[in-house]
C-alpha cells in the first residue's frame, strides 16, 4: 500500500477559469454600477465570471420583450460554461422568459430572475398576506414574464416608470450619469405605493437587479422582508460551494 504521506498530489483539470463557478450573462449598457448592482464586481463575496451579451440593451430586453435574442444568450451562457461556470444567473428578471431555453441549452443549473424566489416567500408568509414585487417597468413585465418564472399571474406589482431617475437612466438610456439618492427616492416611492395598493403585502421581491443598492433602505422605510437578486445569487452560489465545517 502506497504511504499517503507521500502519495502524488494531483490536480485536476478541464476548465479554463477556476475559483469562480458562478456566470453572470450581462445586458449591453453604460450606466453606472454602483456597489450592490450585479454588474459591479464588488458586489459579489465570492469571484463570478462576466459576458456581455452585445447588442441586448436593457430597452430591447425590457421595453422589447427580448426578441431575437435568444441565440446570442444561449451562446454567451455556453460560452461562460466552456471557461468554468458552473451554474449561469442573468443581468435583467425580465430574461425569465428565457429561463427553460437557457437551461436546457447549458445542462447546468440557471436562475435567470429573482422573480423565481416569489413562491419560496410566499410560502413562508402567515396567511392572509402576499408577496408583492417592485420591477423597473411595470407595463412590460407580462404574463409570460411571471409564467416562466413560476410567479401566480395576480402577484401584486408597481413600476418605477413615474420616478424621476431609475427608470430613464437604465432603461431609456438618457444620460451616463445616475443621481443615487433620486433613484433610491423612486425605489421608495414604488414600495409605499404597492403597500398603498396593497395593504396585504408582507415581503418584497425586487426583479431588477440594479435595485439591490436600495433594498436596505427600503426594508428600513416599510418594514417588511426584502428579496433580490443578490439573495437569489447568494444562495444560488451557495449550493455550489457549501461551507465547510470542522
Amino acid at each position: 500500500m502506497q504511504d499517503p504521506v507521500h502519495s502524488p498530489r494531483i490536480a485536476r483539470g478541464g476548465k479554463s477559469i477556476y475559483g469562480a463557478p458562478l456566470g453572470i450573462l450581462m445586458l449591453e449598457a453604460r450606466f453606472p454600477r454602483i456597489p450592490g448592482d450585479m454588474g459591479n464586481g464588488t458586489t459579489w463575496p465570492f469571484p463570478v465570471l462576466f459576458r456581455v451579451v452585445r447588442g441586448a440593451s436593457p430597452e430591447k430586453v425590457v421595453l422589447q420583450g427580448a426578441r431575437g435574442l435568444l441565440p446570442d444568450f444561449i451562446a454567451a451562457a455556453q460560452d461562460l460554461v466552456d471557461l468554468g461556470a458552473e451554474a449561469i444567473t442573468t443581468n435583467c428578471g425580465f430574461l425569465s422568459l428565457f429561463q427553460a431555453e437557457l437551461a436546457a441549452a447549458v445542462k447546468v443549473p440557471v436562475a435567470t430572475s429573482s422573480l423565481m424566489q416569489v413562491p419560496w416567500v410566499q410560502a413562508m408568509l402567515p396567511p392572509g398576506k402576499r408577496v408583492g414585487v417592485i420591477t423597473v417597468s411595470r407595463n412590460s413585465l407580462t404574463p409570460a414574464h411571471l409564467q416562466a418564472a413560476g410567479v401566480p399571474l395576480d402577484v401584486p406589482v408597481e413600476g418605477t416608470e413615474g420616478g424621476r431617475e431609475f427608470f430613464r437612466v437604465l432603461i431609456k438610456a438618457e444620460k451616463a450619469d445616475l443621481d443615487v439618492a433620486l433613484a433610491e427616492q423612486d425605489i421608495l416611492d414604488a414600495g409605499r405605493a404597492l403597500l398603498a395598493r396593497h395593504p396585504e403585502v408582507g415581503a418584497i421581491v425586487l426583479e431588477c437587479t440594479n435595485m439591490p443598492p436600495y433594498a436596505a433602505a427600503l426594508q428600513a422605510a416599510l418594514g417588511l422582508p426584502v428579496y433580490d437578486i443578490y439573495t437569489l445569487v447568494t444562495w444560488l452560489h451557495g449550493g455550489l460551494r457549501p461551507a465547510r465545517f470542522g
